[in-house]
């Protein structure tokens, strides 16, 4: 038995945006209640409420919302820096539907396996999922047409992925700064 959307989590976790996501080789993770995922996953409070028990996709769709657990659970004390999206993607959800935020979750996926096919230099993986799930689309896109304009004007080759990740990884921050997100923990 599998979500018919396991990019995303029952609790609001953008796991189409994640690099285990698109890890090849046992770490790989299929997604919330993917192919396999009980195979290799132990469950949690959210797949067990939400899912098993009232065949939900997310918790956005339950009467109950929010209730308790999600209240207490989603509290975002995870360093995984994608969990502070998980409040604002449930209310978007509750408020404009799952289909919606569907759509832009697939804009989301596809540009940042644009980011792997393109920039992938070996260590920007976690980066651009970061990236993805918190900035923009519209700043995503701006980032990606402004490192594009720039390896063209400065003659770039397509195979120099390290010159090109360092491009967009700069663009990126930029977006980053203009739109108040931090795409790196913060040092102690």
């Amino acid at each position: 038995m599998n979500k018919k959307h396991p990019t995303l989590g029952c609790c609001g976790l953008d796991c189409g945006l994640c690099p285990r996501f698109y890890t090849n080789g046992s770490s790989r993770c299929p997604g919330c209640c993917g192919e396999g995922f009980f195979d290799n996953h132990p469950t949690c409070p959210f797949v067990t409420c939400c899912f098993k028990k009232k065949g939900l996709e997310v918790c956005a769709q339950c009467d109950e919302y929010p209730c308790a657990k999600s209240k207490k659970e989603t509290g975002l004390r995870d360093s995984f820096i994608t969990h502070r999206k998980v409040l604002h993607n449930l209310a978007v959800i509750r408020e404009s539907g799952l289909e919606p935020f569907m759509e832009q979750q697939a804009q989301r996926i596809a540009i940042l396996e644009n980011m792997l096919e393109q920039y992938d230099d070996g260590k920007s993986k976690s980066y651009y999922c970061i990236a993805t799930a918190l900035l923009s689309i519209d700043g995503l896109t701006q980032s990606m047409q402004s490192a594009e304009q720039e390896i063209n004007r400065t003659s770039i080759d397509q195979n120099e992925i390290k010159a090109k990740a360092k491009i967009l990884r700069r663009f990126l921050e930029d977006t980053a700064r203009g739109e108040n997100a931090e795409l790196k923990l913060r040092k102690a």
